[in-house]
């Protein structure tokens, strides 16, 4: 069976990590308005617990929120989302110091405190289009960059997204996002498509089936669909009702050889890794 995987190395936190298989991003939210685990985790040992049931089910990364993002979400403003965050983050770093930690954020002030904190990713759902300190600042910072695309911002982004064609307008973005990174000195970069962020179902499973393009851009490749509405929506359920439907569109994305999943359920992410690298 042909495969698209190939495999990448980054610089965290001043060592090499290599990405020779698919990777598990796993998400902790410390939000109360998640659309999915809000206000699970806002508790710094409620916190602590979800991380070392992660780190026991095999997670790669853990990546940290502290601004929901989900549509029609509400801006909490950057103290209240450094005061959910780096509290969390100091003690996932006090208490796991060899867990490899992302943060969740479209703030440049918020990067670069949870990097001091001990984060070794920056996750940024704008790619740098909504905090415009954001790009030099992880620059300077010499971090792994997550850029995802999205249309709109999430109070607006799913009021009816248009796309000439979906597949080559997020490309021919993500292209030009690479090209303006790599010139303000970001070395290491990982491609997120969007799901969810500014497309229609129809316009998330179009990208899910041409994903391979996106290797055209010689970056990892980072996916998050996991409980989303283009999940239970199609399946007329819930957010709690669809792991199955993310099982499913995860194995469909490795393999089209991603990268990283960014998922809730880590163990059953682990778990489609496993049966799909027997085919490839």
């Amino acid at each position: 069976m042909e495969s698209y995987f190939k495999p990448f190395s980054l610089n965290i936190r001043q060592k090499l990590y290599t990405i020779n298989e698919p990777c598990v991003m796993g998400i902790l939210n410390v939000t109360d308005d998640s659309f999915f685990d809000g206000g699970r985790y806002v508790a710094i040992d409620q916190a602590l617990n979800r991380v070392e049931q992660m780190l026991k089910e095999g997670v790669d990364i853990i990546d940290i929120g502290g601004q929901s993002t989900r549509p029609g979400a509400i801006d909490v403003g950057v103290s209240e989302e450094l005061a959910r965050t780096i509290p969390v983050i100091e003690a996932i770093s006090s208490r796991f110091p060899d867990a490899v930690l992302s943060i969740d954020t479209f703030r440049a002030e918020v990067a670069q405190k949870a990097v001091e904190a001990g984060v070794g990713i920056v996750n940024d759902v704008s790619a740098g289009d909504d905090d415009a300190n954001m790009i030099s600042t992880v620059s300077k910072l010499k971090v792994p960059y997550i850029a995802m695309h999205k249309q709109g911002t999430p109070l607006t982004m799913q009021n009816n997204p248009v796309y000439n064609d979906v597949t080559g307008d997020v490309l021919q973005y993500c292209a030009e996002k690479k090209w303006a990174l790599k010139e303000a000195g970001i070395k290491d970069l990982i491609i997120d498509p969007g799901f969810g962020f500014g497309k229609t179902t129809e316009q998330n499973y179009r990208l899910l089936s041409h994903l391979e393009v996106f290797h055209s851009l010689n970056c990892p490749i980072l996916i998050g669909v996991s409980r989303k509405g283009m999940i239970w929506k199609v399946l007329g359920s819930s957010p709690e009702q669809a792991l199955p439907g993310t099982i499913a569109a995860n194995t469909i994305a490795l393999l089209k050889g991603v990268h990283i999943i960014r998922v809730h359920d880590v163990k059953a992410a682990k778990d489609a890794i496993a049966i799909v690298s027997q085919l490839v």
